[in-house]
């Protein structure tokens, strides 16, 4: 069974092609971040006008690289929400016009199950039930999956997704954007333990997130640190304040991860979505992993980001039960997984 799943849901444009809800046979993805880049991040109306540039190439280029044609498809698969609004019409109305002239049925897909079955491209995802930890630029979120389409939310961000306090505590410190990438790599010169940040944990029972706090919290520090107002800030370089931020945000995303773990007592652990990317996250669920005799998993770092081929996947599964998107159903900008 051959998807074509299109993913239009922020700044990159992206068609796959994928073979049975696993087997991903091309996988095209338009980045905007050069065009983005001087604004500090993305700006909805640009983006919008870019997908509509973008996607009528990207998707013939993903269809060209899999060796198949569009009346080869079984299915298409596109992402309705979570998102930005004017990036969601463009990649839903082109899919709902492939669909009306060629009589290929699609599945409206929610972006956050795209990146818990993100992991289904893999060689070896985990069994049924697994807990995945949700974490990008738009959302840091905490499942337990029961199953395809089986889902119950554990934990939320109240406020900033960790990838967006990245983003602007990047913009603070002058090193542009996107500010996972940068902040990760500088933060490897730098002390963790050289500036104390805020952690957020709220309630003792709480599996909900909340970053404003500590971006907050950093962006004081910065002005009393270009001052040099006070003894605090004596000593501290900029690679120190961005390894410093990061461990506060590592420590609040893997201690709510490994508290799920024990009040669900799931054996593995799935970490999903752009931030799944950073190497300290990485490195923290490895050994949390080793201590405690778990199983932990992540997808490719180009199926952690925003891509069509995780669309693809859960347009599969979604299609192969009937469920088949309806020519008036519109986009959702806040678009909550219980409510696919």
């Amino acid at each position: 069974m051959y998807i074509l799943g299109i993913d239009t849901s922020c700044d990159d444009t992206s068609a796959a092609v994928v073979k049975d809800g696993h087997t991903v046979l091309s996988n095209v993805v338009h980045s905007q971040i050069k065009l983005h880049h001087p604004h500090g991040g993305v700006v909805p109306e640009l983006a919008s006008r870019e997908h509509i540039r973008n996607i009528f190439p990207v998707v013939q280029e993903a269809l060209k690289n899999a060796g198949l044609q569009l009346q080869d498809m079984d299915g298409l698969a596109v992402t309705i929400g979570p998102g930005l609004i004017g990036s969601l019409l463009v990649g839903l109305y082109y899919v709902k016009a492939l669909s009306y002239a060629t009589h290929i049925p699609f599945a409206a897909v929610n972006h956050l199950e795209g990146h818990i079955l993100s992991i289904f491209l893999e060689d070896n995802p985990p069994p049924f039930p697994f807990l995945c930890l949700t974490v990008s630029g738009g959302h840091t979120n905490l499942y337990h999956v029961l199953g395809f389409g089986n889902y119950r939310q554990l934990g939320r961000t109240l406020d900033d997704a960790a990838g967006e306090a990245f983003d602007k505590v990047a913009k603070l410190l002058g090193l542009g954007y996107p500010g996972g990438p940068v902040i990760d790599a500088m933060a490897r010169d730098g002390d963790p333990a050289k500036v104390p940040f805020p952690r957020a944990y709220m309630s003792k029972e709480s599996l909900d997130f909340s970053f404003s706090g500590v971006k907050t919290a950093v962006a004081l520090f910065v002005k009393r640190w270009q001052k040099g107002e006070r003894p605090d800030t004596t000593g501290v370089t900029v690679n120190d304040i961005a390894a410093s931020f990061q461990e506060s945000v590592m420590d609040v995303l893997v201690d709510k991860t490994l508290r799920a773990q024990e009040i669900t007592g799931c054996r593995h652990i799935c970490v999903a979505g752009g931030v799944a990317c950073n190497s300290r996250l990485r490195q923290r669920f490895l050994q949390a992993a080793r201590e405690r005799n778990l199983s932990v998993t992540w997808p490719r770092p180009e199926y952690c980001t925003d891509n069509g081929a995780m669309i693809a996947v859960v347009g599969y599964h979604r299609l192969k039960k009937g469920l088949k998107g309806d020519y008036d159903m519109d986009v959702r900008s806040r678009f909550p997984l219980e409510e696919t």
